[in-house]
Order: C-alpha cells, then sequence, then structure tokens
C-alpha cells in the first residue's frame, strides 16, 4: 500500500467535513475544468496499468483517488471495496471509503468503516476526529463528545483536538469545559488567531469583558498584530 499517496488527501476530508467544526477558513475544493480533465487523464492511464498487471493494491488505491478528485462517490466506493476484499485490514480504503460515504449521506456505513479503522489502528487521529464529525452529522452529539474527549486523551498535544471539542462543548452548553479547552488550544499554538477569537467570543457571550481584554492582551504580547483584534477590542469596551 501507498500509504503517501492517501495521507496527502487526510486534508481533504478534514477541510470538507471538519473544518465546519474547527473554525478555521477552508480552500475551495472545487475543481477546475483543466484539472478535471488531468484527473480524467490520469485515471484513463491507470486503467490501462490495471489492466495490465495482476493485482496491485497501489493502482487500485491510486485509482479511486482519482474518483474522489472527479467526486465520482460511488466509483471511488465501488473502489475501495475491491481492496478490501484482497487487503480487509487496509486502513486507507476503511478511512476514504468512509469519506465517500458520507458524500452521498449514508452516516452510518461512514460511522462502520470508521469503527474498523480505528479497529485496527485506534490512535488514529483523523479517523477518530471524523468518526466524531460523523457523528454530530447523525445527531449523536454525546457519542461524538466522546471519541472527541478520546482524541484529545490520545493526542493531548493537539490543538485541532481541543478546538473541535470545545467547538461541540459550546453546541452542548458546556461553557466551562469549552473556555478550558480553547485556553488548551492557545497554548498549543499561541500564534493562531482563529483560537483566540473564538475563546474571546466564548468569553463575551458569558459577559466576561475584563477576562475577554485580558486574553486579546496576552495575545498581542505573543505576538499576534493587535490590528487583528480590533473589532474584537471594540466588543470588549461595549
Amino acid at each position: 500500500m501507498d500509504s503517501r499517496l492517501h495521507r496527502k488527501g487526510i486534508g481533504f476530508w478534514l477541510l470538507t467535513f471538519g473544518f465546519w467544526l474547527l473554525m478555521q477558513p477552508a480552500n475551495s475544493q472545487q475543481l477546475t475544468a483543466n484539472s478535471q480533465e488531468n484527473w480524467r487523464d490520469t485515471l484513463t492511464a491507470i486503467n490501462k496499468q490495471i489492466a495490465q498487471s495482476p493485482w496491485s493494491t497501489d493502482l487500485h488505491l491510486r485509482k479511486a483517488n482519482a474518483n474522489l478528485q472527479l467526486k465520482q462517490w460511488q466509483y471511488a466506493i465501488d473502489e475501495y471495496g475491491l481492496v478490501l476484499q484482497h487487503e480487509e485490514h487496509n486502513p486507507a480504503a476503511l478511512f476514504y471509503r468512509a469519506y465517500a460515504y458520507t458524500h452521498l449521506r449514508r452516516f452510518d456505513l461512514a460511522r462502520n468503516d470508521l469503527n474498523d479503522l480505528l479497529g485496527i489502528v485506534p490512535r488514529h487521529f483523523e479517523g477518530r476526529l471524523s468518526l466524531a464529525v460523523v457523528l454530530q452529522q447523525m445527531g449523536r452529539k454525546q457519542e461524538a463528545l466522546d471519541e472527541l474527549s478520546q482524541t484529545v486523551e490520545q493526542h493531548p498535544d493537539s490543538a485541532v483536538g481541543y478546538v473541535a471539542r470545545a467547538n461541540l462543548e459550546r453546541q452542548l452548553k458546556l461553557d466551562e469545559a469549552a473556555l478550558y479547552d480553547w485556553q488548551r488550544a492557545e497554548e498549543l499554538s499561541p500564534l493562531d488567531p482563529v483560537y483566540v477569537i473564538n475563546h474571546v467570543d466564548l468569553l463575551l457571550v458569558l459577559e466576561r469583558r475584563r477576562e475577554a481584554r485580558r486574553v486579546l492582551d496576552a495575545a498581542v504580547s505573543r505576538g499576534i498584530p493587535k490590528s487583528m483584534f480590533n473589532d474584537w477590542y471594540w466588543k470588549c469596551k461595549r
């Protein structure tokens, strides 16, 4: 298995399904006409290689990846299923078949694949984070929170884990827990203004303006330009 190919695509899923949760800016994933044509050419070339070769997991994973890039979700699902017939514990096939399932809103099947993945690789960060996103789409927010808590426990040095949990905690009105997670995220990624803004926003919702001002001042002292927080400083004075 060429894991490098699929490792590159991890961010693609998180951008598509995770960043609504993480409150991060996402680049457009829409393919240009030229890019679509390039991927079609790639798919044609891979199909010729497959026709001339004995079984190659790498070739079929590459074919499935081309299907994903062209948004051919069912074709990708079928291709990953073929890989899993040969290697039932292939992590990349499980992860990306789940990704394709989510595009078809087949969240129960996505959850099954992610659970299988985590049975094989329990500390798979992207897999567990993606499972939490899928569970939220299914309306299972408490289960999602449990997954995010396990993510944080397994990866305590990841700011992303704390941010994901903070956003869900806020939805569940667990404000004190969310404040703690925003603080931890800032400690782990002290120059990320998005984390500061979300932390401050929650403090303002709770009408804790002085504390919000201290968070802003601390961020500026760490080197984030004060101009990035002009609106938030103004809100602290209201």
